[in-house]
């Protein structure tokens, strides 16, 4: 299928089109990797996870995605310095080596990241890359060397600016977030890795060294300036050394159009002469409880929070692909709940499939001859497809696969259509990452002798044909938590759960 995209760059919902015939070349903003990452976070690493999956299956295209993971910047220079009180006993002694330090902090806050990701449904193992900045230092001062020799950076106090006022001369600087200029000063320049939109100045690209800090030596056109990295000059040189520019699709949260993005574009096109990709995807942000996600508001959760608190991850998952990228996305426990009960839904409407292949190899399944083969599985693959080719538009995609799913329960389905269904459910969850595709396993439920007494005594009543105590009866073992349910054979006992999500299937 046909796939659109909402470009940041066009502010249009435009046709994607591959620059390479067949291959979609992918990079995406990754952690800062000084500490678990919070959910807000995560909204935005499912978000690429999701085009990627969705060029593969819905396109047909291969993928090369590349996360970058910053492990050199402000905060995990600051977090990660000898002395530093969040400094963890399992990362090891502390040394008076502030590189080694760096090392040690981001690593092991590199591999919970990829533990949490991978817990997520994102395959970790699919990458083409996940490349750490502070292996690319080379190729970043080769780029600034190259901007500078382009007349658009320069030397301060030992540190190297890119000069956005001769920039703004040159091209246009403001291409994905609307800049108000008002506060522009020619000369005024910026350290910090993250600044405010306000803040529009001149923009570190080489830190100069800083006692206590980790160094880099750098020769810039004859001048010894030993120090580090700025934010921003890392994903270009990355971006450049791993995808060639300009690749396809670049995506982030939407937090980072300024001034990390267009950052990147200015540097780029000034060191490089090329703009680093043709398709800017940013994701919205992500609320608590309709709130903004704050310590101080006891509403910030790291993925590992929730997992203690007995919460799916793949519950999170689905809540988070649920809603459309674009939008903001109130992440609440009580949706959390609902979205389970969703999900679990189609997970026993596939269980129902492939008891109804069971029961057709065995002979014993009743053809409905008043459904005709017309081909649902293709139907169903056009409808919910066909949203996810619009934009990424997983709320009508679902919208279609649950409508089809009121209209055809699996009693319905016809023999020769019931493989071709759980194709489509393959390729579904090649998409969503979150469904069981084989049979339903076999769950021992222990059924409290209670429970066993109180059904017996209702068959007893029912084969009686004392109705009134029968239902009486049936009542008292639902308080329990259970369901009785009449068979060729007597009666059998469900947890309530589970015989609920059945019932609803079928409806």
């Amino acid at each position: 299928m046909t796939i659109k995209l909402f470009n940041t760059l066009s502010k249009t919902i435009e046709v994607f089109k591959p620059i390479r015939a067949g291959e979609v070349s992918m990079y995406s903003c990754g952690p800062t990797v000084y500490n678990y990452a919070h959910i807000g976070n995560m909204r935005a690493f499912l978000f690429g996870d999701l085009i990627a999956r969705v060029m593969r299956v819905v396109g047909g295209y291969r993928v090369k995605w590349v996360m970058n993971i910053t492990d050199i910047d402000d905060k995990t220079i600051r977090d990660s310095a000898y002395g530093s009180e969040v400094w963890r006993s399992d990362m090891g002694a502390q040394t008076n080596d502030p590189k080694e330090n760096l090392r040690r902090f981001t690593e092991f806050y590199a591999e919970a990241f990829k533990q949490d990701i991978a817990a997520l449904g994102i395959d970790v193992g699919g990458f083409y890359a996940m490349p750490y900045a502070t292996h690319y230092i080379p190729q970043m001062q080769d780029l600034i060397r190259s901007i500078a020799r382009q007349g658009f950076a320069y030397e301060r106090g030992g540190s190297v600016y890119f000069d956005v006022g001769k920039w703004r001369h040159a091209d246009k600087y403001g291409k994905l977030f609307e800049i108000d200029f008002e506060h522009f000063q020619a000369g005024v320049r910026i350290d910090a890795d993250e600044y405010e939109r306000e803040s529009v100045s001149d923009f570190v690209l080489w830190k100069g060294r800083k006692e206590g800090e980790p160094w880099w030596e750098f020769d810039f056109d004859g001048v010894n300036l030993p120090g580090r990295p700025g934010w921003h000059i890392e994903c270009s040189a990355m971006e450049q050394e791993l995808l060639g520019l300009p690749f396809d699709i670049h995506t982030g949260g939407i937090d980072l159009r300024f001034p990390h993005h267009e950052d990147e574009i200015a540097q780029s096109k000034a060191g490089y002469g090329i703009e680093p990709t043709v398709c800017w995807c940013h994701n919205d942000f992500l609320e608590v409880e309709g709130e903004k996600m704050s310590k101080s508001k006891g509403n910030y959760f790291t993925l590992r929070d929730l997992i203690a608190k007995g919460i799916d991850p793949l519950d999170v998952r689905w809540l988070m692909l649920s809603g459309h990228y674009a939008t903001k996305l109130n992440f609440t426990f009580a949706g959390l709940e609902a979205g389970r009960k969703a999900r679990m839904r189609i997970q026993d409407y596939i269980y129902e499939l492939h008891d109804l292949l069971e029961a057709q190899a065995a002979g014993q399944l009743h053809v409905p001859v008043s459904v005709p083969t017309t081909g649902l599985a293709q139907t169903l693959r056009n409808a919910v497809f066909s949203e996810l080719a619009e934009d990424l538009n997983t709320p009508k995609a679902l919208a279609a696969l649950f409508t089809f799913l009121n209209h055809h329960p699996v009693q319905s389905i016809p023999a020769d259509e019931c493989a071709g269904m759980l194709r489509f459910f393959q390729e579904l969850n090649d998409i969503f990452a979150v469904f069981t595709l084989g049979k339903r396993p076999v769950v021992t439920v222990e059924v409290p002798h209670e429970v066993q007494a109180l059904a017996e005594q209702r068959w007893q009543a029912k084969q009686a044909k004392h109705f009134a105590e029968s239902d009486a009866l049936r009542a008292k073992i639902a308080e329990l938590g259970f369901v009785v349910k009449d068979t060729k054979e007597g009666y059998a006992i469900e947890k309530a759960e589970r015989a609920e999500r059945a019932e609803k299937n079928r409806v």
